[in-house]
C-alpha cells in the first residue's frame, strides 16, 4: 500500500484558524464610547476615581495588569480607614462608643438596723419609683422623686420585718414578719388593709401575681393568698424540707419558682398544689432566683456559700442549661428589662456586684463599695438603676444599664449624684 501523501483534499481535514478564547460572561469595553451625546457622565467619574485611589492608591491611575489579589506582608493603614481619608465623607462608619460601669455609687443612703440576714428580703422598689426599705420592726419607704422619706409601719417591739414586696402596679404593699404574719398594706394612705395568717414561723419571701400573693416562710410552705376573698390563704404548696427563702412569678404569673434552705428549686404552677419541676444540682441553699424577661421560660438561680454557682434552667423543656461558678455565694439575681443581661450580688467572701451578658456569660463590670455581703437588691422602675443593701447599713444606687429604645425618661436616681444622706 502506498503511504506517500496525496494532492487530493481529504473531507475531514479542515484549514487551521487561530481560536478566540470567550469567558463564560460578555462584558463590552466602554473606553471608545462617545457618553457625552446622551449627556452620560464617564465611567471615569470622581467617585470611581476615588474608590481607585482609596484602594490601590494615587501613584497608579490605571489598573489595568495589576494582581488586586496579590499577598501583601503588611498593610499600613486598614481599609475603613482608607476610605474614610479619601473619600472624604462619601462613605460614613460612625463608631460606637464603648459602655462605661460606674466605678462607684451614684447615691448612698444610710440605713441603721437593716439586718445582715441571708434569709430576709428586706428591700423592694415600685412601679412608682417607691422604694420600700424594712429596718428592723419598721417598715421606710422614699419615693424617688421627691427624696420624701415616710415611715409606713411599725409592728412592735415584739416582732420584726423579715419581707417587703410590692404588687405589679406599686400601690399596695406586703409586709412579711418573724411571728408569721403578712400584713397588706396601702402604701399612699400609709394604711394597713387587712393580716393573714397561716405561716407558724417567720415569713422571709414574698411574691405577686396580680392580686395573688405567695409567702414562704421557715416552716417550709408557700401560702396562695387572693387579697380579694375572705379566707386568709387559698391554697397551701408544701415541697420544700427547710425554710423557704426565695420566690419569683414569671412574668406571664403562670409560673412560680420557689428555692429553698434545702438546696432545691421547685416550679409550680397556678392550677395545682403539687410541683411541676424540681432541681436538685444546687449544693447549698437558693435564696437568688430570676426569670427572664427576654425569653419564656428561662430561669436563672444561685447558690449560698457551699455552692457559687449560678445555673439556668428551661423550665419549657425541664432542662438545665449552663452552670457559672462565680466563686462566692450567690445572694440575689436580677435581670435586666432593657437589655439581655443579669447582676448577681455576693457574700463570702468577695462582697461585690457583677454584671454579667446572658449571651456568652461573660463579666461586663464588678462593682465594689459594700464593706459585708451583699443581701438586698432591686432595680428602678425604668430599668436603668439598680440598688444594693448589705449588713454594712447602707443602700447604694448604681447606674449599670442603658435606657430602653422607647423610653427617653429620667428618675432622678437616673443622674449621678453625690454625697450621702439617711433613709430615716
Amino acid at each position: 500500500m502506498n503511504l506517500t501523501t496525496s494532492n487530493a483534499v481529504c473531507p475531514y481535514n479542515k484549514p487551521s484558524y487561530p481560536r478566540t478564547i470567550y469567558s463564560d460572561r460578555f462584558i463590552p469595553s466602554r473606553t471608545c464610547s462617545n457618553f457625552s451625546l446622551f449627556n452620560l457622565s464617564t465611567p471615569q467619574s470622581d467617585y470611581a476615581t476615588r474608590i481607585r485611589t482609596a484602594l490601590f492608591g494615587p501613584e497608579s491611575p490605571s489598573v489595568t495588569g495589576r494582581n488586586i489579589f496579590k499577598f501583601k506582608i503588611e498593610t499600613k493603614q486598614p481599609l475603613h480607614s482608607l476610605l474614610d481619608d479619601h473619600l472624604n465623607g462619601v462613605i460614613e462608619s460612625p463608631v460606637k462608643p464603648l459602655r462605661t460601669f460606674p466605678k462607684s455609687p451614684c447615691k448612698i443612703l444610710d440605713a441603721p438596723g437593716l439586718e445582715d440576714d441571708f434569709y430576709s428580703n428586706l428591700v423592694d422598689w415600685s412601679s412608682q419609683n417607691i422604694l420600700v426599705v424594712g429596718l428592723g420592726n419598721c417598715v421606710y419607704t422614699r419615693n424617688g422623686f421627691t427624696s420624701k422619706v415616710t415611715k409606713l409601719c411599725d409592728s412592735g417591739e415584739n416582732d420584726s420585718v423579715c419581707s417587703v414586696g410590692w404588687d405589679a402596679c406599686g400601690t399596695n404593699l406586703a409586709v412579711g414578719t418573724r411571728k408569721g404574719k403578712v400584713q397588706i398594706w396601702d402604701a399612699s394612705q400609709c394604711k394597713r388593709i387587712r393580716t393573714l395568717d397561716g405561716h407558724e414561723k417567720r415569713v422571709g419571701a414574698l411574691a405577686w401575681a396580680k392580686s395573688q400573693l405567695s409567702s414562704g416562710s421557715n416552716d417550709g410552705t408557700i401560702l396562695q393568698h387572693d387579697i380579694r376573698a375572705q379566707e386568709n390563704h387559698v391554697s397551701r404548696l408544701s415541697g420544700h424540707k427547710s425554710e423557704v427563702c426565695a420566690l419569683k412569678w414569671s412574668y406571664n404569673d403562670r409560673e412560680l419558682a420557689s428555692g429553698g434552705n434545702d438546696d432545691r428549686i421547685y416550679v409550680w404552677n397556678q392550677h395545682s398544689t403539687q410541683s411541676v419541676m424540681k432541681y436538685c444540682e444546687h449544693t447549698a441553699a437558693v435564696k437568688a432566683i430570676a426569670w427572664s424577661p427576654h425569653l419564656y421560660g428561662l430561669l436563672a438561680s444561685g447558690g449560698g456559700t457551699a455552692d457559687k454557682c449560678i445555673r439556668f434552667w428551661n423550665t419549657t423543656t425541664n432542662s438545665h442549661l449552663r452552670c457559672i461558678n462565680t466563686g462566692s455565694q450567690v445572694c440575689n439575681l436580677i435581670w435586666s428589662k432593657n437589655v439581655n443581661e443579669l447582676v448577681s450580688t455576693h457574700g463570702y467572701h468577695e462582697n461585690h456586684i457583677l454584671v454579667w451578658s446572658y449571651s456568652t456569660m461573660s463579666k461586663l463590670a464588678t462593682l465594689e463599695g459594700h464593706k459585708t455581703r451583699v443581701l438586698y437588691l432591686a432595680i428602678s422602675p425604668d430599668g436603668k438603676t439598680i440598688v444594693t443593701g448589705a449588713g454594712d447599713e447602707t443602700l447604694r444606687f448604681w447606674k449599670v444599664f442603658p435606657s430602653p429604645k422607647s423610653q427617653n425618661t429620667q428618675t432622678e436616681f437616673g443622674v449621678s449624684v453625690s454625697g450621702r444622706t439617711q433613709i430615716r
